[in-house]
């Protein structure tokens, strides 16, 4: 991956950067300019990941100098460095569209953090952008870059086009039926319907007759004759989902229908012919469950002509900032609200959580932070529960116990509680004073960490969220 540019605005371009900014820069090959005149040509050639305006820049203040970078570029985030800049000018900044403003309580650490992810957030925008203009409409379904997700486009791209039936393994929350349809978008029948079935929905004889259809009394209940989801998807795809839990009576009858390619509505003798593309998906191991004679093998290796395999997130866990910004975009356009921004440290707490939920899990759990926000157009940690969701993922840290003078008695008590105390102090110190984010990195829940701070009786900078 080449690296990450990023512009440079400051009122002297021409003087080296002190240490700690080339520490802060560390990740970005810098472009430093005087003003917006020189970012101008920069900007135009579409090369730059992020902005950075640091300090006044002369004849131009912030509001103004926003304006026009928007006007530039409108999903360019530009990022502001002003010691000297009050809160309310980072409020009013932040409501107009700047990615995030920061001061001298802000440390390197935190400004490197802002600008990684700004930079993120950018390459998002970009991918989505480049790929609402390409052909490949069905990319649209597989959400992230990473090795594995390309695997599973690359697979994709090759088998769309072919009739061949395919089985979808993976957890609950990987997105198989997103799979699906991406194949079935991939193929020649993206014209017509994909049809879904959920084999656990219903009972055996009414999802038989959900397949197959039936004629007018068959069946107590049976006024009028229905046309079943096989009927349905002709010439296009029917998806059965959770494939291995259907009763193994019925079993047979969709082996018999995939070798034929014709059915039989329930009450009638006859033959139905049928042009359907069959794809399965199963969350549990279909090959453990014909060792144990609850799906019939036969069957398997006639679903199982191409295997695709949806990875859980852990396994691709660096596409998650890609995944939350596709969710908050759509999740906003669908509620026809103005698009959520993330506050610099969501994405860092919502890597380090725990997801035994996969994609959709984390998905709820944006839809969560929105409607947690209210009118606020800023997302924060707060807002996604973060804590509640990761706890039994614990972000190791680094800390001293307290000296204890050899040769000295050692209390056991007291010893416990000056350790307990050093961990609390600098758990906060680490997370700059925010409870929720030290709590994660204790594996405490909030409220039981701000028990242990009061019960010491801790100082009130060091509470401060």
């Amino acid at each position: 991956m080449p690296p990450r540019k990023l512009l440079l605005i400051t009122n002297h371009a021409g003087v080296p950067m002190e240490n700690e900014w080339r520490e802060a820069l560390s990740d970005f090959e810098a472009i430093p300019v005087a003003g917006v005149l020189e970012a101008r040509g920069t900007i135009g050639r579409g090369e730059i990941d992020c902005i950075l305006v640091k300090g006044i820049i002369p004849d131009s203040d912030h509001a103004a100098l926003l304006e026009v970078l928007h006007r530039l570029d409108p999903i360019l985030p530009v990022v502001f460095y002003d010691p000297e800049m009050t809160a309310a000018e980072a409020v009013r900044l932040v409501r107009s569209g700047a990615y995030h403003c920061l001061g001298f309580r802000d440390s390197v650490a935190a400004l490197r953090d802002c600008l990684r992810n700004a930079a993120e957030e950018k390459r998002f925008h970009a991918k989505a952008h480049r790929r609402s203009a390409t052909p490949e409409l069905w990319r649209d379904f597989l959400v992230g870059e990473s090795r594995a997700m390309q695997t599973v486009a690359d697979t994709i791209r090759l088998i769309g086009p072919r009739r061949c039936t395919v089985l979808i393994t993976g957890e609950s929350g990987t997105g198989k039926e997103l799979a699906a349809r991406a194949i079935h978008m991939a193929s020649s029948r993206a014209g017509q319907a994909l049809v879904a079935v959920n084999c656990t929905a219903l009972p055996e004889h009414l999802l038989e007759a959900e397949l197959f259809g039936h004629v007018r009394g068959a069946f107590t209940g049976a006024i009028n004759a229905r046309v079943g989801r096989f009927e349905q998807a002709n010439r296009g795809t029917l998806f059965l989902d959770e494939i291995g839990d259907m009763p193994i009576e019925l079993q047979s009858k969709l082996l018999r229908v995939l070798q034929d390619r014709e059915i039989q509505r329930l009450g009638s003798s006859e033959n139905i012919k049928v042009d359907v593309r069959v794809i399965a998906a199963s969350n549990v191991n279909l090959l453990e469950r014909v060792q144990k004679g609850k799906f019939r093998e036969d069957l398997y290796y006639r679903l199982n002509v191409v295997p695709l395999h949806m990875p859980p997130l852990r396994e691709h866990d660096e596409d998650i900032p890609v995944l939350v910004y596709h969710f908050v975009r759509k999740i906003c356009q669908m509620e026809g609200i103005p698009l959520r921004r993330l506050a610099p440290e969501v994405l860092d707490l919502l890597r380090t959580s725990a997801w035994p939920g996969n994609v959709r899990q984390l998905e709820n759990t944006v839809e969560k932070a929105i409607a947690m926000s209210g009118d606020r157009d800023m997302l924060y940690p707060r807002d996604f529960g973060v804590a509640e969701v990761s706890l039994d993922k614990v972000v190791p840290i680094d800390f001293q116990a307290p000296d204890v003078p050899p040769g000295e008695p050692v209390n056991f008590e007291t010893a416990v509680s000056q350790f307990q105390r050093a961990m609390l102090e600098q758990a906060l110190i680490k997370t700059g004073g925010n409870k929720t984010a030290a709590a994660e990195l204790l594996g405490l829940k909030r409220t039981t960490l701000i028990m242990k701070l009061r019960s010491f009786e801790m100082s009130d900078e060091l509470q401060a969220v």
